[in-house]
């Protein structure tokens, strides 16, 4: 397959995303790629290319370029995707704006505060697992892998209990190829409600992540009405959707291989390892979002010219066997250090340090509860959401003893 040929990132495409991918990288490092709504972009495949190009000033994230960069292609339709209310957002801006914005959430949102959450990550997974106790089978995501990063994220933000699934509706639209008429309406929905939990903190404070990135400060800077908002958003959906991700394709690959569930069952101590091989085997991230080219620019001998879009492959860098040696193999003994899953440079996943203990501990105590684990149905035949962002699976029934 040559850099002339395009092909479309359809559902197909996804069906088969390692294997298609796998074809693109052994023939060229950087492809031409038709989006599903028609935007014609660049994706970079291979590892070095991709570690490279995420921490490369030339390839710019801020979302109003972007969307001229789109709008030139596609016209104002493709444009209608951007919300300015949660596009303001610190994966969508370059330093300085980035630097700022970072320095004042990490401020709020700091290692110390994940660490303490560990007990609550503990007490909720325990309560999830026992609800499920005493049932035969079980859709895992609706049972397990959704509830418990949604419950960790609300509680550490202040959101109420009650709009949980409301933000799960939300971001599935927001993150699958959903139709713009739907998309311009939930993000409406979800604008007026994050102005809302604001207002509410504003008036009543309390000692959650959400009052704490209202209070912070720095030189007597604050994140703004509209920068609060599009960080609440970015915390939420990057705070449960990576986590539900991680945790039922994480599952998925155990199953299909039974030597690893079994491993994991007779030692607990594995789960660090499992974590990450599932972060580089399968992780819940597709693509890096959107970067535009601010100049010419050139990775493994392939130039992309100046304003264009570009996606950084993270699933097929993470399966380069240059750098993992026979990387279709899911081994949780592997020494995965390295991947791509949370991203790299300045852009670096924020949510990292949570994601992980979550998934662990979600891991270990489900092989602890359940050593009997298995799928429900041929686990050749799971579907997968059509999304370009985000690698999760639509369902993933599961027998319990």
């Amino acid at each position: 397959m040559s850099t002339t040929e395009a092909p479309v990132f359809d559902a197909d495409f996804v069906a088969n995303l390692y294997s298609r991918y796998g074809e693109i990288r052994s023939n060229t490092p950087v492809q031409r790629m038709i989006s599903p709504h028609g935007l014609k972009l660049w994706v970079i495949t291979r590892y070095e290319d991709a570690k490279a190009a995420l921490a490369d000033p030339r390839l710019g994230k801020n979302f109003r370029r972007s969307g001229e960069v789109i709008r030139s292609q596609i016209g104002d339709d493709g444009t209608r995707r951007f919300n300015s209310a949660i596009s303001e957002q610190m994966l969508n801006m370059d330093p300085p704006d980035h630097t700022r914005m970072r320095k004042l959430v990490v401020k709020a949102f700091t290692s110390r505060r994940i660490e303490a959450l560990r007990p609550r990550v503990e007490e909720i997974t325990a309560g999830l697992l026992g609800e499920m106790a005493g049932k035969a089978e079980v859709d895992l995501l609706d049972a397990f892998a959704f509830p418990l990063p949604i419950q960790v994220i609300s509680e550490l933000l202040g959101v109420e209990e009650s709009r949980h699934d409301d933000f799960r509706r939300w971001t599935n639209t927001m993150l699958d190829a959903s139709d713009n008429e739907t998309l311009a309406k939930t993000n409406q929905a979800m604008t007026e409600y994050l102005f809302q939990l604001i207002a509410t903190k504003r008036e009543h404070p309390a000692d959650d992540l959400l009052t704490a990135l209202i209070e912070v400060s720095e030189d007597e800077d604050r994140l703004s009405e509209i920068e609060l908002v599009s960080m609440v958003f970015l915390l939420l959906v990057a705070g449960h959707e990576t986590t539900v991700n991680l945790i039922g394709n994480g599952v998925l690959a155990l199953l299909r291989d039974r030597e690893q569930w079994d491993a994991l069952v007779a030692d607990p101590s594995l789960v660090t390892g499992a974590v990450e091989e599932a972060l580089r085997f399968d992780g819940p991230v597709i693509h890096g979002t959107f970067r535009h080219t601010r100049e010419p620019v050139t990775f493994g001998g392939v130039e992309i010219p100046a304003d264009e879009i570009v996606w950084v492959g993270l699933a097929s860098a993470n399966h380069d066997p240059e750098k993992f040696p026979e990387p279709e193999r899911f081994d949780i003994s592997r020494d995965a250090r390295g991947h791509v899953a949370f991203g790299h440079g300045i852009h670096f996943c924020l949510g990292a340090q949570l994601a992980r203990m979550e998934a662990q501990i979600a891991l270990r105590q489900l092989a602890e509860r359940f050593p009997g684990l298995r799928a429900a149905g041929e686990l050749d035949d799971v579907e997968w959401r059509f999304s370009t962002l985000i690698h999760g699976l639509q369902r993933l029934p599961v027998r319990l003893a």
